[in-house]
């Protein structure tokens, strides 16, 4: 997940509007006052209400979708078994059949378990990006407010080093907390 935040990084800096910093960097410079902050979307995917109902969500598809496969491997299984027993007393044609059977289900299978894991990712990365576009509005609204020239993302920023009067990332998870409530209401 986090290589998938350093990806979308660009989408939420792009999506706050950020194409004119270096004119305003270069103003900011000639007025002496660059106001920089930075967030972690890593802690608010984590401790959001929004993004810990997504993670829930996330969990509940793959619980169900390991239940799935798991139910296919114990057919597997008793399969392999069946053949291991009876497997001298049938006939070559019979045999030849159970085989075919058994190598179409693991192929079946094997397949499942790829759609599935495709799945997963799809709706993992269609969640966190509603959410970095859900954000980015409420990142826009308090750089504004509180007069930072830009707002970058911690780890896809590369920071190495941030003081934590920079660091809007409690700012942001409240305020999306609050107008996140709003909607439910």
């Amino acid at each position: 997940m986090i290589k998938r935040i350093a990806e979308v990084s660009t989408l939420l800096l792009m999506a706050i509007g950020l194409s004119g910093v270096p004119l305003l960097v270069g103003e900011a410079r000639a007025q002496g006052a660059a106001r920089i902050a930075y967030i972690d979307v890593q802690r608010i995917l984590a401790r959001s209400s929004a993004g810990v109902a997504a993670r829930e969500q996330l969990e509940k598809d793959k619980a169900a979708m390991q239940r799935d496969v798991d139910g296919k491997r114990t057919e597997l299984e008793k399969l392999r078994e069946e053949m291991d027993k009876k497997g001298m007393l049938l006939s070559a044609e019979a045999k030849k059949e159970k085989q075919e059977t058994l190598e179409r289900k693991i192929r079946d299978l094997r397949r499942l378990v790829d759609d599935y894991r495709a799945e997963l990712e799809r709706k993992e990365q269609g969640l966190l990006q509603k959410v970095l576009i859900d954000i980015s509005g409420i990142v826009e609204r308090i750089g504004k407010q509180r007069g930072f020239l830009l707002i970058v993302e911690k780890r896809g920023a590369a920071v190495l080093y941030g003081s934590p009067e920079a660091d809007l990332t409690d700012e942001i998870i409240k305020a999306f907390d609050q107008e996140a409530s709003k909607g439910k209401k």
